[in-house]
Order: C-alpha cells, then sequence, then structure tokens
C-alpha cells in the first residue's frame, strides 16, 4: 500500500525593507527550491529557516510547502521553498531551479522536476549513482559528523552550502533565522554548522562536476 503524504504550506510576505542588491537575481518571476531526502534529516525545518530568512531578512516573498511520508524516520521527505520579488500566486513547486537530495533516492525520485540549467546539489557519500547531468557535491552528513561530532546539523550545514554557493539568501538573514528558530543554547552549533556549509561550498566550487550551461547560471546569479 503507498504510503500517505501530508503536506502543509506556509506563505510569508516579505517585508517593506528594501531588497539587497547583493542577492540573486531571477530570470523569472520565482526561484523554486527543494530540499529532499530521508526523515529524520531535518530537512523540513531546514526549509521553515530558509523562507524565515528570504522573507524576513531579505525582504522577499517565500512560500514553503512541505510533504513526508506517515514514518518518523527513514521515509521520504521533502520541502519547497518557492522565492519571488512579486506576488507568489502559487505556492507549489512546478519546475526546479535548486534541487538539494541527501540520499540517492532523493535524487533517483525529484531529478526530472529540475530544470536543464537547474542547479543540482548532492550529498557525495549517500549518492552512489551519479547523475548524467551537472551537478555539485559535498560530504554533508560525513563532514557534520567529523567537524560537528553528530550528525544533527546536517541540515544546517546544508542551508549554508546554499547561501555561499549560489547567493539565493544572504548569509546575515540565514545565520538570524537559525539562531531565532532554536533555543539560545544551540546557537553557537548552529552557526558553526553554517560557517562549516559555507567552506564546503568554497570547495564545491572548485571541484563541480558541472556544464558550461550550471557555470553560467552560477556566475549570473553571483551578486556578492
Amino acid at each position: 500500500m503507498a504510503n500517505k503524504k501530508t503536506s502543509n504550506s506556509n506563505t510569508k510576505k516579505k517585508n517593506s525593507g528594501k531588497a539587497n542588491p547583493k542577492l540573486a537575481e531571477f530570470k523569472e518571476d520565482r526561484y523554486e527550491i527543494r530540499l529532499s531526502g530521508a526523515g529524520g534529516q531535518g530537512l523540513i525545518t531546514a526549509g521553515v529557516i530558509l523562507a524565515d530568512a528570504i522573507a524576513v531578512g531579505d525582504a522577499r516573498n517565500a512560500a514553503q510547502t512541505q510533504s513526508y511520508g506517515p514514518e518518523a524516520r527513514g521515509g521520504h521527505t521533502r520541502c519547497d521553498v518557492i522565492v519571488s520579488d512579486g506576488e507568489i500566486s502559487f505556492p507549489e513547486a512546478i519546475e526546479l531551479d535548486l534541487l538539494l537530495s541527501l540520499t540517492q533516492d532523493a535524487v533517483d525520485v525529484y531529478i526530472p522536476l529540475l530544470k536543464t540549467c537547474g542547479l543540482l546539489i548532492i550529498d557525495a557519500d549517500a549518492v552512489k549513482r551519479k547523475p548524467d547531468r551537472a551537478y555539485v557535491e559535498a560530504s554533508f552528513t560525513q563532514a557534520a559528523k567529523e567537524t560537528l561530532g553528530s550528525t544533527i546539523a546536517t541540515n544546517i550545514v546544508s542551508l549554508g552550502f546554499i547561501s555561499e554557493y549560489n547567493h539565493i539568501v544572504s548569509k546575515k538573514s540565514l545565520e538570524a533565522a537559525v539562531v531565532s528558530n532554536f533555543p539560545e543554547k544551540f546557537a553557537k552549533k548552529n552557526l558553526d554548522a553554517l560557517k562549516l556549509g559555507y567552506s564546503l561550498a568554497k570547495e564545491a566550487k572548485r571541484q563541480s562536476h558541472s556544464n558550461t550551461c550550471v557555470d553560467d547560471f552560477a556566475t549570473e546569479i553571483d551578486r556578492t
């Protein structure tokens, strides 16, 4: 019997402040992000934080939706964040601009939805069958375990990676959202996790398995 999936959505309107000129500029009127993996990896939490950082800190509109199986851990999980400088009339992802996949199953299931010039980010250790298209990779889970002493913050590491790699969200806003969404006692460890993600992204930029299409895309939206 197929697993029943549950989803909800949360649309956040940008604040009244001026948008950060260093952030990514869109080729279209919306930018679609999917964070995907297995239950227990904290990807729904990561999506909530990302949408919060973009809407509250970066003065853009963001809509967050999520879907997950009934299993607490191990089932498929995805969280989508739609970003726009205008109104978001439809909060569901249709064609992905960015896909983060922390498991092999997530890559296999969601890669058909990624645009030709979309950005694919995978966990280098978890995804054994490498995609037959452009991608960037990092050992998110292993790096979190070795550097932070636990894999719990892998989701936060991946957010840091996304921020550093394509600037869809500013570091300042992301750090503020991470701090505000967790108890104070976890602030330092989560900020360390973001910094680890920044470092992994810088390394990935030097070693990405990408073609001209993705390279041009990454360069275009890098406004820092």
